[in-house]
């Protein structure tokens, strides 16, 4: 089978991958490729055969089965839930869903509302009322909460930001190294200051808390969580928000119909989440034996497979005219969050925030505008995280 090299087609796959995963689904459901950061994978597209891969025991997310030739390194510090498979998964899942609870989650709700409205504030009292959405709303509102959740009050959100962005969407290997290194560092400082000083927060009830047989958390899987739910906690929702607003600028009859049904918001964040979900591809499966998909036998010994959870969401074997982006949509089985055993725990966070904060918006924004064409955006690179670097915009109460 030959190769298709997205790396080749540089930022027109990057601001629109869905024609390109459209055309390999119209030919397979699984094609080998070179991804825009370098190494070679079998991408799986199409609903079915996503969500079957998505769920399937023979591809690990153990990065030990992962293949040496393929020239990778895992980019977290420490172990963590999408790095390990069953039963040190099953073990993990367990010790966090048990602190991070729906209770605590919706504790949360007041907390979200009071930051967005302050947020959204500030954006309406901006000179000329021009903004960039990412800075001014759908960075700070998670990274707060997240910070909330998990007690740490000074996190250093500047730097925190910027390895992120490399850590997960650099096409540059010896950046994103470098982002993760440093973000390793910090997240042992703060681990153990946490340590000293207990508080009611998840990283403490994480780090001080002890199942009836008597299991906790390692040091090194105290590492991997806070590196989890801090750039998973946040990278989710900055994403979520920045398209979904996106979406509902570039289609104004949508945004006219939520802004006449509010009501509507609950359908409206799915099919945000269905139409340009946040995250593109899922972390890294690798293969533990050779597999069959539509015909094509994937190789065994850790080759790397990616789910397209972007091009699920627009197969019309399962959603009608996907490439319609209907607030009224029944969006329900969407794979935005993935499926099966490593289904994101922290989904209902992020709904609960995405919710706030478009809320929030087209409640205190009469006007809500786009500062800039839409060809001329920016967005991340790599095949993980999906979203623009930046949103301009024009608020006016």
């Amino acid at each position: 089978m030959s190769i298709v090299d997205l790396a080749a087609l540089g930022e027109s796959f990057t601001r629109d991958p869905y024609p390109v995963y459209a055309r390999l689904r119209e030919r397979g459901p699984v094609h080998r490729i070179r991804m825009p950061e370098g190494a070679e994978a079998w991408l799986v597209v199409g609903y079915e055969a996503g969500r079957a891969a998505l769920a399937d025991p023979r591809l690990s997310k153990d990065w030990n089965r992962a293949s040496p030739a393929l020239g990778i390194d895992a980019i977290a510090a420490g172990p963590h839930m999408l790095r390990v498979d069953p039963p040190d998964h099953t073990r993990l899942r367990r010790l966090v869903a048990r602190e991070f609870t729906a209770r605590r989650v919706e504790q949360l709700a007041p907390r979200v509302r009071q930051t967005a409205g302050e947020l959204v504030d500030a954006m309406l009292a901006a000179p000329d009322g021009r903004v960039d959405l990412v800075e001014a709303l759908s960075f700070p509102l998670p990274i707060s909460v997240i910070c909330d959740l998990l007690g740490v009050p000074d996190l250093d959100r500047h730097s925190f930001r910027a390895w992120s962005n490399d850590a997960l969407g650099s096409t540059d290997a010896g950046r994103r190294e470098a982002a993760a290194t440093a973000m390793a560092r910090y997240l042992a400082r703060l681990v153990d200051d946490k340590r000293r000083h207990r508080g009611d927060d998840l990283m403490s009830a994480l780090i001080h808390g002890r199942e009836e047989d008597g299991d906790t958390l390692s040091h090194e899987e105290l590492l991997g969580m806070a590196w989890l739910l801090l750039v998973a906690g946040h990278e989710t929702t900055v994403n979520l928000v920045s398209n979904g607003v996106l979406a509902l600028l570039t289609h104004p009859e949508q945004l006219a119909a939520l802004r006449a049904d509010p009501s509507r918001i609950d359908t409206a964040v799915e099919e945000m989440l269905r139409y340009d979900g946040p995250v593109e591809t899922p972390t890294y499966r690798f293969t533990t034996e050779p597999l069959t998909i539509g015909g094509t036998t994937v190789p065994g010994g850790g080759a790397l497979v990616l789910v397209a959870l972007a091009d699920a969401n627009r197969d019309p074997g399962r959603f009608p005219d996907p490439d319609r982006f209907d607030i009224t949509r029944d969006a329900r089985g969407h794979v935005a969050f993935g499926h099966g055993i490593h289904y994101c725990l922290g989904a209902p966070l992020a709904r609960l925030e995405a919710r706030i904060a478009l809320g929030t918006l087209l409640e205190r924004c009469g006007s809500l505008a786009l500062d800039i064409h839409p060809a001329a955006i920016t967005w991340r690179q790599g095949m993980l995280i999906r979203g623009p670097r930046g949103l301009p915009v024009r608020v006016s109460p």
